[in-house]
């Protein structure tokens, strides 16, 4: 059955959300593309996923733009993608690469015991030497203020959305003690 949603457990995704917004995404050429996966040892025509080998779906962030609540400094660009299944890409997460394909997460390739996930990962690590992806120090580059008034938007908006939780707890009972009255107590399941 369902379950109300808790609106203060989507703070994350406005973490994300904050993050995404200022980060580049830089678009990459076609021939950027052949390279990178021909460097995952795949071409255009077959695309898979890099860590499990089932077909994409998406491109995945190598490594995490977000982490502990902050941007990490990689942006979204070819250097910093590989293609991805969805159980894989959701099963990973903001964890690093090669501690996730090895682990004990669900649907990880370690935990799915797909056979070659020491090639796959060694396929990885090599695209990280020859395409090393870029890194910047966001609070160096931007103005403090400007940076410091940003997330304070941020904080003010998780304040009020916890607010809106305590909220909704509060008009969801009314509502659903009229709903009860109007059911009439409930389902007789005698007759």
């Amino acid at each position: 059955m369902p379950v109300p949603v808790e609106i203060a457990g989507r703070t994350s995704s406005i973490t994300n959300s904050f993050v995404n917004g200022v980060i580049p995404a830089i678009m990459p050429s076609d021939g950027e593309i052949a390279l990178a996966l021909g460097v995952l040892g795949m071409d255009v025509s077959d695309v898979r996923c890099a860590y499990c080998g089932d077909p994409a779906t998406e491109w995945d962030h190598l490594n995490a733009i977000v982490r502990d609540k902050r941007p990490t400094g990689y942006i979204s660009e070819i250097h910093n993608l590989v293609p991805a299944c969805g159980k894989c890409n959701q099963s990973k997460g903001n964890k690093p690469w090669r501690e996730w394909m090895f682990g004990p997460s669900p649907l990880s390739p370690a935990s799915r015991g797909v056979g070659d996930v020491e090639l796959r990962a060694e396929r990885i690590a090599e695209y990280e030497r020859r395409f090393p992806p870029v890194r910047i120090d966001f609070e160096a580059v931007v103005d403090e203020d400007v940076w410091g008034a940003y997330w304070d938007v941020h904080r003010r908006l998780v304040e009020e959305m916890r607010r809106c939780e305590e909220l909704a707890a509060v008009v969801r009972a009314e509502i659903s003690a009229q709903a009860e009255s109007l059911r009439g107590g409930g389902i007789d399941s005698g007759h």
